[in-house]
């Protein structure tokens, strides 16, 4: 059997069935997360399609951030639910990141600034292309100062860089 591995610009292309509208139950793998946001069990949460995250991606301009909660409200917003599933959301952004470096390296520009969105509490994502260090490096090329935090790197201040769309 011949199998051909996705590329990264290929897993980033839209899912059958997504975006999903589901009703929060406690045994939802995203539950904990969706619930410190908020989110009740019986709400209607949202399971994403790429297409979603990279949108919300793109809408962050230079001098600002955004973490995987503001990425989750705002599709939350957009399908008219109280929350997104942070671990679909998170997967997507990975992607989105992999895929953009994967589409560097073949001459082509994806434009989405994929080092502008963070983790929870503005940590630095390790599974982005080349690590914390590599993100750490492209958020100091935008002027961010870069702190270190339980052993982690975290943009500084970074509450009051959030863009507000």
């Amino acid at each position: 059997m011949n199998y051909k591995r996705k590329s990264w610009q290929e897993k980033l292309k839209d899912k059958k069935g997504l975006p999903k509208i589901l009703e929060l139950k406690e045994n939802f793998p995203c539950y904990k997360a969706l619930h410190k946001m908020g989110v009740k069990s019986g709400d209607r949460v949202v399971l994403v399609n790429p297409r979603e995250v990279i949108e919300v991606m793109k809408q962050v301009p230079l001098g600002k951030l955004v973490t995987i909660v503001e990425v989750c409200k705002k599709i939350a917003e957009n399908n008219g639910v109280k929350g997104c599933c942070s671990l679909t959301t998170g997967i997507f952004i990975m992607t989105a990141a992999n895929a953009v470096e994967e589409a560097a390296n073949e001459g082509k520009d994806l434009s989405i600034p994929y080092w502008r969105t963070l983790k929870v509490d503005g940590f630095l994502n390790a599974k982005y292309p080349g690590g914390e260090e590599a993100h750490k490096k492209h958020l100091e090329d935008e002027g961010h100062m870069i702190t270190i935090q339980r052993k982690r790197y975290r943009v500084a201040n970074f509450e009051s860089k959030l863009f507000k769309n």
